[in-house]
């Protein structure tokens, strides 16, 4: 089914100015958005999303109050909620596997969706900005296409993506928005930070920037602790040069939340 705006099908779009001046109210939302405070989220209530990861949960979570992401530059946050379930996902798309990246976050709130409740999906854009390669503007518009071809209704309500989350500072085109929260008890999106990435953040980065992945798409535009969160994970990664010790057995690591609020990992016996 196709996406909605305003209750409207979202027909062909071949550029995101098409979309904002087809449907102004979207950029009038979007400079909304974008002007509020940002929030930065006790880590103890946070689940945070690294990119290429997702996660969903409900407001049934008893450990889990807010999903989050930052330092996205041409990459795009997303956001999916069932009003009905109030089951949330937020996913930081980088471009790599897009089509497929959307069928799963679908999947994922549709799963944890009570069908005996009413509602529908709402979906939230945020991310991007005019980079010079259109690296930002050609996600935008493969994340409009994919959502377009899911067999569920979803009603775009957010759209802070490429033209209208752009700044220019000291001539150098930049995001107004790098990350974002979503409060998964009362379904509220907002700009947000984060002082603690984790459980493994190290790790977890690690895993984007092997295999020939290049480090930035926009080094100019990125957040000023990028250059320190590169160097920790590269020596990271040197100083794992294989994944025995990380994985002994080939097992995952798993993590849980403890009393205080802080991921523990789960060692096994």
């Amino acid at each position: 089914m196709p996406l909605f705006i305003q209750g409207r099908e979202l027909g062909r779009i071949r550029s995101t100015e098409e979309l904002f001046s087809k449907y102004p109210h979207l950029q009038e939302h979007a400079r909304t958005f974008r002007s509020r405070p940002l929030v930065e989220v006790d880590p103890k209530c946070l689940l945070y999303v690294q990119q290429r990861e997702f996660a969903t949960t409900t407001p049934a979570d008893e450990y889990v109050s807010v999903i989050g992401s930052d330092d996205a530059t041409t990459c795009h946050l997303v956001v999916l909620r069932h009003t009905g379930s109030g089951a949330a996902c937020l996913a930081h798309c980088d471009g790599s596997r897009t089509w497929s990246e959307v069928q799963l976050i679908v999947k994922a709130v549709a799963s944890l969706r009570n069908v005996f409740k009413d509602g529908r999906f709402e979906l939230h854009l945020v991310g991007g900005f005019n980079d010079d390669a259109r690296t930002s503007h050609k996600l935008s518009l493969s994340i409009l296409a994919a959502f377009q071809k899911q067999e569920q209704d979803i009603h775009l309500e957010t759209c802070c993506i490429t033209d209208m989350n752009d700044m220019v500072e000291n001539g150098i085109h930049k995001p107004v928005v790098y990350g974002i929260g979503v409060n998964v008890k009362t379904g509220e999106v907002f700009p947000a930070s984060f002082p603690q990435k984790g459980p493994a953040e190290e790790l977890r980065s690690a895993r984007t920037f092997t295999g020939g992945q290049c480090l930035s798409t926009s080094p100019m535009a990125e957040p000023p602790h990028f250059v320190q969160h590169i160097k920790s994970t590269i020596q990271f990664i040197l100083a794992h040069p294989n994944s025995d010790s990380l994985f002994p057995g080939r097992q995952p690591q798993l993590y849980h939340r403890n009393q205080s609020g802080d991921w523990e990992r789960l060692l096994r016996s």
